[in-house]
């Protein structure tokens, strides 16, 4: 096959199998989200190698922005609110002081030449990472920033967890009992995620719901789950990991070379705005825990701003009750994607006036 189009078939092939490799890779690393670090690397790489610019399809970057959704929704169920209900109003007053402590934190970014209130806002709010960087673009702000400064902290985070689990906290490894592996079959699977995509989609856009590729799909498989419909079943780990590629990749061939000299410049002053937001998660933490009778490592974990499936299976190989940690975490999940589209509307206005 000759001619440009093949060039540019060729163009995309190349780039994708490279962010196939990195994503395998980093899988065996170990890193947190290695597809979306390695489609964002292969991007990067496409990005600033050649002059030619080009873009994921949007009918791929929609549905991974669908399956983003649809497997945050399917992370609630009964027990999750349960666990809420019992301890509300100090579980809600965390995560509305976590929320502060993110845009505070946004807005100390601003101190850097570059770094308009929505980015900032973006780049600092714990909770949905991946979700929060499919919004990005589309609410105004700079996802490439806000990618590799979600990510810095979601990467400090899993490093440094279990070590303050356990130095700190008193927590024992391997005292708990594992984590159900037990989930739907495949095909069950993807027919839940290509279901609550589509109709979250329409029912989106009907209501012009902000960002409606995400956050329809996440509400209506959420509301599935909550309505028992169904228990159990996620979207399956392949389908995840190619919609977190697809997303990675949009970034990733976003960039430029100034736009790498700009965040390069940032990094200094956001790893010190992350490491504050990360211990004052934790003093947020104790407040949970003392009001709620909770042990400190509970509130510890329940309150750590990011990583969630890290959180999780610490929680779980710790003894902690995982049930309770999942509950405050998902909450400050949803609360923070649902309240992204308002918060960048506010800030963009403040910023214009």
């Amino acid at each position: 096959m000759g001619g440009p189009r093949g060039a540019r078939l060729l163009d995309a092939a190349t780039t994708v199998a490279g962010a196939v490799a990195a994503s395998l890779l980093f899988g065996a690393l170990g890193l947190p989200s290695p597809a979306l670090f390695g489609g964002l690397l292969a991007g990067l790489v496409r990005a600033l190698w050649f002059r030619r610019r080009i873009a994921v399809p949007p009918p791929a970057l929609m549905s991974a922005q669908a399956v983003v959704g649809v497997a945050l929704g399917a992370l609630v169920d009964l027990d999750t609110l349960r666990a809420v209900a019992e301890n509300w109003l100090p579980v809600l007053l965390v995560t509305v002081g976590t929320l502060a402590l993110s845009l505070v934190g946004g807005q100390a970014l601003r101190l850097h030449d570059g770094i308009s209130p929505v980015t900032g806002a973006f780049a600092m709010i714990a909770g949905g990472a991946s979700g929060i960087i499919v919004m990005a673009r589309e609410l105004g702000a700079d996802e490439r920033m806000v990618a590799v400064l979600q990510y810095l902290r979601v990467l400090l985070i899993v490093v440094l967890m279990p070590v303050v689990a356990t130095t700190v906290y008193g927590a024992s490894p391997g005292s708990g009992s594992a984590a159900d592996g037990a989930g739907s079959s495949w095909p069950v699977g993807l027919l839940f995620a290509v279901a609550c995509g589509a109709i979250g989609l329409v029912l989106g856009r009907l209501v012009r719901l902000p960002v409606a590729a995400l956050l329809g799909p996440m509400l209506v498989a959420a509301g599935l789950d909550l309505g028992g419909l169904a228990d159990g079943i996620a979207v399956p780990a392949l389908v995840q990991s190619a919609a977190f590629l697809v997303i990675g990749l949009q970034v990733g061939v976003s960039f430029t070379r100034q736009s790498v000299r700009t965040i390069g410049r940032a990094l200094p002053l956001a790893l010190t705005v992350i490491v504050v937001l990360i211990v004052a998660s934790a003093g947020l933490g104790a407040v949970l825990a003392a009001t709620t009778g909770a042990s400190a490592l509970d509130g510890y974990l329940a309150t750590t701003p990011g990583g969630l499936y890290a959180v999780l299976a610490t929680a779980t190989d710790s003894g902690a009750d995982a049930t309770f940690v999942l509950a405050v975490q998902v909450l400050r999940l949803f609360v923070m994607l649902l309240s992204a589209p308002l918060v960048a509307r506010v800030l963009r206005r403040s910023g214009s006036g």
